[in-house]
């Protein structure tokens, strides 16, 4: 029986955050000034997962990169916040939307040749 071939996997930092990609996923990130079409590289890449070897960064791995490819952006839904102090008379409502880039995952490049 043919075993199925696993797909490339990382786990990068984006951020503040960490993110397990594989290529072609699409992700919501935090808005980045990059227009629609442009390729953006991540270099903070803490783990890949390649079949069943795991590569483990300390903390990040020095030749590894993934490209991704900003497809939009978008709003989050509103969030209000309403603050009130009683018998005082003072309220204040105010909403916020926070604004997300998707970006679609390209390619995980893993070079092997350490540069000393």
């Amino acid at each position: 029986m043919a075993t199925k071939a696993h797909p490339l996997t990382a786990v990068i930092a984006v951020d503040g955050r960490q993110l397990q990609v594989t290529q072609g996923k699409t992700l919501l990130v935090d808005k980045c000034s990059a227009a629609v079409g442009d390729v953006l590289t991540f270099d903070k890449v803490l783990l890949v997962l390649k079949g069943n070897e795991t590569i483990v960064g300390t903390p990040y791995l020095p030749n590894a990169s993934v490209k991704a490819e900003v497809i939009g952006t978008s709003k989050a839904k509103k969030v209000i916040v309403f603050k009130k102090k009683r018998r005082k008379g003072y309220k204040v409502k105010r909403g916020s939307r926070k604004q997300h880039s998707s970006i679609s995952i390209k390619a995980i490049d893993l070079d092997n040749t350490k540069a000393s």
